[in-house]
């Protein structure tokens, strides 16, 4: 083994290691491990940062800009608004919801395409008085089916695209992974429909989703009586106590669900108040308060026309993932408060102010709905909020019909190679910007910036384990632990070998590691390239067994309120049928 491969091994384990560790960011560790590289002289200084011009960054950035449009205008509408009519048949939602979810993904960001079915899925369930959690992880695990499906439909297929450039000359076009993805995405729909949903846990139900955060565990109503030293004393005066917050004032006949820092408090005002039993003692006899009672806190108390109660589920590329309510100074900043936060499906017991927050969590939050609005696209937040099912924003038809026609067009471009892929969606992207389809806003705020750092500093490090023999190394290790087995079968052990890398690490990580090996074994077998390659796709977009597999599976563990062990409950069958499908089909379509 040569100093240079040995080099490429270390930092590939390294990259590994805290991938799974979480710690940091996976954009942070590709540019880690190019960094390590590049300063060691195995990738050449002026090829480094080569990964940012590549089609497949371009070509993820538009397509999320794409996507950010088709949701705007309201096109995603029309395809969803059907489901509020499939009636209370588990069975039948499943199947309705997943098989939307999926062709959405096929032409979208997986995460996009399910944070629109989120709120079509938590409406359902509480119209059938059933626990969003039988249908949250079968909506995630179908965004990643369906992403399988298309060219577009999720990074790695874009990755293998490139890769088959550089192997062949020629990448694949927007529909080669159709064959083989649709039979697998349809397998796996109808294994979620019948099966899958059965094997999940009902923690959350519809009808008690309040209960998730035991509000008056945390919340109470106080009197201030005549004498009361509080009285003629501002509520930001009262905010600066450690561990005590205001978020609704009641006046006489009158109640202020989100008063403001310089509200003057009165005698006989009544104040909900959020506080740990600990310094709720403390407020009641400094500031000489007495108790309303002891009834439960409802939402309704908290809310007006304009102040509303919000629940928000925390993404896995949110900024504020590792910071604690304090350190984001929610109220100064946004005008919002942080009422409580749950995590996979319990509320914590650490006090608000200092809990650090995890992708997935789901948060309460109090303000008015302006500022609620504005805070989540800057906080990698998503609304659980119930969706008008029916309905396209008023005066968006023409938007609607101008915005899927741009896209079409894009299509067909790439699909009759008229344009390449990049150059086709992102020109698409930009008529859109320039017909105000979308803003300009809304076009930095859709790219996900991480997902694009990864791919770009991974791809010459991919590139360097090829390049220095390591990919080729490992390949005739595995084909000499193979030897004499069928094509076929080796080829099943490429598929598992890369569905147990996506399941720990980001699956464009997972395929450019396990790309360039599984091109090395098709060559030692003199097998059919693309095989192998469509193997690794198919694979790479299989993260099933883990949560943190895959953004789709790490948004709902907190809706859901889903454990660990959930997720290999229902993605072991699920990874059992993607091989048993997907080996067979990429035989008859592509040969071995």
């Amino acid at each position: 083994m040569t100093t240079p491969q040995l080099l490429v091994f270390a930092t590939l384990f390294g990259a590994l290691v805290l991938f799974v560790w979480g710690k940091w960011r996976y954009d942070v560790v590709g540019m880690l491990a190019l960094l390590t590289l590049t300063l060691t002289g195995v990738v050449k200084g002026n090829d480094a940062f080569k990964g940012f011009s590549e089609p497949a960054v371009i070509t993820v950035a538009a397509v999320l800009v794409i996507s950010q449009a088709l949701q705007k205008t309201g096109l995603v509408n029309v395809l969803v608004r059907g489901l509020g009519r499939v009636g209370t048949n588990m069975t039948v939602q499943v199947l309705a919801m997943c098989a939307v979810v999926a062709f959405l993904s096929s032409i979208m960001n997986n995460v996009g395409a399910l944070a629109i079915m989120l709120p079509v899925a938590i409406t359902l369930a509480n119209r059938a008085g059933r626990s969003a959690s039988t249908l949250l992880m079968p909506l995630a695990f179908a965004s990643l089916l369906g992403g399988m499906t298309t060219l577009i439909g999720t990074p790695p297929n874009l990755i293998i695209s490139n890769l088959r450039r550089d192997l062949l000359g020629e990448a694949y076009n927007m529909f080669s992974f159709t064959p083989v993805g649709v039979a697998v995405a349809a397998a796996g729909v109808l294994y979620l429909a019948f099966l899958g949903w059965r094997l999940l846990p009902q923690r959350v139900s519809g009808e008690n989703r309040a209960d998730l955060y035991r509000m008056a565990d945390y919340m109470t109503e106080v009197r201030l009586p005549n004498g009361s030293p509080l009285a003629g004393q501002r509520v930001m005066d009262l905010g600066k106590v450690e561990g005590v917050q205001v978020v609704s004032l009641v006046r006489g006949e009158s109640q202020r669900p989100f008063p403001t820092p310089f509200t003057v408090l009165q005698a006989d005002d009544v104040l909900i108040v959020e506080a740990t039993a600990a310094k709720l003692t403390e407020l009641v006899e400094d500031g000489q308060l007495t108790l309303v009672g002891n009834e439960t806190i409802t939402p309704e108390q908290l809310a007006s026309d304009d102040v509303t109660l919000a629940e928000v589920v925390v993404t896995a590329l949110s900024p504020i993932v590792g910071q604690s309510a304090v350190s984001l100074r929610l109220r100064q900043r946004f005008n919002i408060n942080l009422i409580a936060v749950s995590r996979q499906g319990q509320r914590l017991r650490e006090r608000l102010v200092n809990a650090k927050f995890k992708a997935g969590d789901v948060l309460l939050v109090h303000g008015p709905r302006t500022s609620i609005d504005e805070a989540l696209s800057t906080l990698g937040c998503l609304p659980l909020r119930e969706r008008a099912l029916d309905m396209v924003p008023a005066g968006q038809t023409r938007k609607m019909l101008l915005t899927g026609g741009i896209f079409l067009v894009a299509i067909l471009a790439a699909t009759l190679n008229l344009l390449p892929v990049a150059v086709s969606f992102t020109a698409a992207a930009t008529l859109m910007l320039l017909l105000r389809l979308i803003n300009l806003r809304d076009v930095y705020e859709s790219i996900e910036w991480p997902i694009l750092v990864l791919l770009a500093t991974l791809i010459p490090v991919g590139a360097a384990l090829s390049s220095t023999g390591g990919a080729n190394l490992i390949a005739e290790t595995l084909l000499g632990l193979t030897s004499g087995w069928p094509t076929m079968a080796v080829l099943v052990v490429v598929m598992i070998l890369t569905m147990n890398l996506s399941d720990i690490i980001n699956n464009a990580a997972a395929a450019l590691i396990t790309a360039p090996i599984a091109i090395k074994i098709a060559q030692g077998l003199d097998a059919n390239p693309d095989a192998f390659l469509i193997a690794v796709a198919v694979a790479a977009s299989s993260a099933f067994l883990t949560p943190i597999g895959h953004q789709s599976n790490t948004l709902v563990m907190g809706p859901g309120g889903y454990k660990f062990s959930d997720y290999w409950k229902v993605g072991l069958p699920m990874e059992i049928i993607v091989v048993a499908v997907g080996a067979p089909m990429i035989a008859l379509v592509w040969g071995l």
